[in-house]
């Protein structure tokens, strides 16, 4: 069993709080939007990362993270895209990848609206965090925490920073 808190959208400002809800996580994943390396620095002295660049994210964070990540969590196919709109209302680049990655999981920032919506057309769970940093038109920072257990998605926490 893997637990995972996932992050968006911190924007170059990492609450303390962070690290005190996640501590008993086994990764972090950051769906874009580090604002700079030291966050991402930070993120990984702590536990170890998965994520992808966001649109605001400079040539440090490009260099170490992709535009999009493949990778199967214990039996879970995930795809992570910073910009990838949600069920029915995909980018055209999440809507292919989804089509012929298939995971059972996609993850997307961007929009600092957290949102846990099971898709029936392509059988997948899609989350966004929402926005954990200070900028932005959002008036809640929040986080997701889960558990990949197997093949089992479970466990979800919606977490508000105060």
């Amino acid at each position: 069993m893997k637990r995972i808190g996932l992050i968006s959208d911190t924007h170059n400002y990492l609450d303390d709080a962070v690290f005190k809800h996640f501590e008993h996580c086994d990764e972090v994943w950051h769906a874009g939007d580090f604002g700079s390396d030291a966050v991402a620095e930070q993120l990984r002295a702590f536990r170890p990362v998965r994520g992808v660049y966001g649109n605001i994210d400079g040539p440090d964070i490009r260099s170490i993270y992709p535009e999009v990540t493949r990778f199967t969590c214990e039996e879970v196919k995930v795809l992570m895209i910073h910009i990838g709109g949600y069920p029915g209302k995909y980018t055209p680049l999440a809507k292919k990848e989804i089509a012929d990655y298939q995971p059972r999981l996609f993850i997307s920032g961007h929009s600092h609206i957290l949102k846990v919506i099971y898709d029936k057309t392509y059988k997948c769970l899609h989350m966004n965090p929402g926005a954990a940093g200070r900028q932005g038109w959002h008036k809640v920072r929040t986080l997701l925490r889960f558990s990949i257990d197997g093949a089992d998605i479970k466990d979800c926490q919606v977490i508000e920073l105060r």
